[in-house]
């Protein structure tokens, strides 16, 4: 059992990453970050010194190991998980009572999921956790000297700073406002006109899911709406015999109903109103589109690509 920073920095690395392969949306994401963010807490903890991840015990058995001088008849015996993050408490200044909590909230959710038959992640959308998360990721890397980018590499570390962006109180204000104002003019509408719009929002949600968009409950009249957004992470692309997947998380920035007319811009707003879970896009491709093969038939094909890759001495181009 290692107890040294590094390889539980590098571990929780790992599990950040196998949860990066997953969509956003399901279990396993939320699964493997909690347990990223448990090894994370460790790193920090044990970067100030790894006998601080002993269980205490009588004889400091537990603490001789974490010194190298255990007995190998001995078992070794970790910090309960909750003190670990008391810990992060009282020794780092940044790491608040917000912070405790939400680390403690998403690690609860791991201790649920893997030890009952509930679908913990299931019930706490990311959405609800996904900004608490990254703040305590940032605040247990700075401490013992890495960052969201070590951690996490270049794309995630984008989305993180995009969510950590603050929230102030008039953005939230703000966006109450607007959905209040639609939803008034809205409710004023007779019901005749009220269905039609429901009617056409529903035909344009559908239209539009087809279109990278992704259909949510608007906020302001409950009809369909849509949010677009900006792809972060890497691609997961999955080889079929005949078919090629593609899957890209989408981090949503924009919203739009056209039954209200409400439109908001910017991740702020769009979790101000509940409305900025992450989505996955998929795309399915033929073997043929995503490698960009030429069936060997196609002589007109054959001649273009050719033409493009050795172009006429007439195209301007001079061989002298």
């Amino acid at each position: 059992m290692s107890w040294e920073r590094e390889p539980l920095f590098t571990k929780a690395k790992l599990y950040f990453e196998k949860a990066y392969n997953e969509d956003k949306e399901e279990t396993y994401f939320g699964l493997w970050c909690a347990m990223g963010l448990e090894l994370l807490a460790r790193s920090a903890v044990s970067h100030v010194s790894p006998t601080l991840l002993a269980e205490p015990d009588r004889d400091h058995q537990h603490l001789l190991h974490a010194l190298g001088l255990g007995s190998v008849k001995s078992p070794r015996k970790s910090l309960a998980t909750i003190n670990i993050l008391s810990l992060c408490k009282t020794l780092i200044t940044d790491f608040t009572d917000a912070n405790f909590k939400i680390a403690s909230a998403i690690i609860n959710r791991r201790n649920e999921e893997v030890h009952s038959g509930a679908a913990a992640f299931e019930e706490y959308p990311t959405q609800q956790w996904i900004a608490g998360f990254y703040k305590c990721c940032k605040i247990l890397c700075e401490f013992q000297g890495e960052s969201l980018n070590s951690l996490f590499g270049q794309d995630i570390q984008k989305e993180a700073e995009l969510i950590l962006a603050d929230i102030e109180e008039e953005v939230i204000g703000k966006t109450q406002n607007q959905i209040a104002a639609h939803r008034r003019v809205f409710n004023g509408k007779n019901k005749e006109k009220k269905e039609e719009l429901k009617d056409l929002a529903n035909k344009n949600g559908y239209i539009l899911s087809y279109k990278g968009y992704h259909k949510v409950i608007c906020p302001s009249c409950n009809c369909t709406a849509t949010v677009f957004g900006k792809p972060f992470g890497k691609q997961n692309v999955v080889n079929n015999e005949d078919e090629i997947i593609v899957r890209q998380s989408i981090l949503p920035t924009k919203f739009n109903c056209i039954a209200c007319e409400l439109k908001l811009d910017g991740y702020s707003s769009l979790n101000a109103a509940g409305i900025a879970n992450h989505y996955t896009r998929k795309n399915t491709y033929s073997p043929e589109e995503y490698y960009d093969m030429i069936n060997p038939d196609d002589s007109d094909t054959i001649t273009e690509r050719y033409n493009e890759l050795n172009p006429p001495d007439d195209w301007g181009w001079n061989n002298e």
